[in-house]
């Protein structure tokens, strides 16, 4: 069966670099290339997957959240961060919340082939640093996709009327998804929800641990 990898970056340069790299690794497998989180779940849909190499910064998708539905709804796919960040706290999120690899845009073609090749070999491979478990991320892994749909809109700001609007549904079950969330968070209200679901970003930093 032809081996498929998946590559989900904006920057057709990028992709090109990448394909290199999985070429590298890879030799005998297709690839397929998408400009964004949307595209990227087509083309795991149309058929099994080798490993998914995916930007975290697309016109769809800015952050870890896409990291977490596409493991929600591919939990035995390998999934390789390629992102811009350099944090220390962004690779030891997305180990936690259970990427593959993270490969920092400044690598080396041969960091990115070693990186790679961790990854076909079933290991992991990230960039040193210091590294544990968040247990606000665990929390935020514990959503739904509703739920984090929900929390979405209120990081935008948008009342329970407009949440209701915009998704299709009730008031009665935007309340009650918010108040499973402030539940499965620890957290009293919609301020501090929004502090815990900025961990998930990755442009800029967030403030420590919220407590209920």
């Amino acid at each position: 069966m032809t081996q498929r990898i998946i590559i989900a970056d904006d920057h057709p340069l990028f992709r090109t670099a990448l394909s290199h790299a999985v070429g590298r690794v890879w030799p005998e497998a297709e690839i397929a290339e998408a400009r964004s989180a949307a595209e990227a779940r087509v083309a795991l849909e149309q058929g099994d997957a080798e490993a998914l190499l995916l930007d975290l910064h697309m016109e769809d998708s800015n952050g870890l959240s896409v990291l977490m539905d596409l493991r929600q709804d591919f939990p035995s796919l390998p999934i390789a961060i390629v992102s811009a960040s350099e944090e220390p706290r962004v690779f030891a999120a997305a180990s936690q919340l259970g990427a593959a690899a993270f490969i920092p845009k400044s690598s080396s073609l041969d960091e990115m082939r070693a990186a790679l090749a961790a990854v076909q070999e079933g290991d992991t491979w990230f960039p040193a640093s210091e590294t544990s478990d968040d247990e606000d991320l665990s929390r935020m892994a514990s959503l739904t996709p509703a739920q984090r749909r929900i929390l979405a809109a209120i990081r935008q700001g948008l009342l329970n009327k407009q949440i209701a609007y915009d998704l299709d549904i009730s008031e009665a079950t935007v309340k009650a998804h918010i108040t499973a969330i402030f539940r499965k968070l620890g957290v009293n209200n919609r301020t501090q929800a929004v502090l815990v679901a900025a961990k998930l970003d990755v442009d800029q930093p967030v403030a420590d641990s919220v407590s209920g």
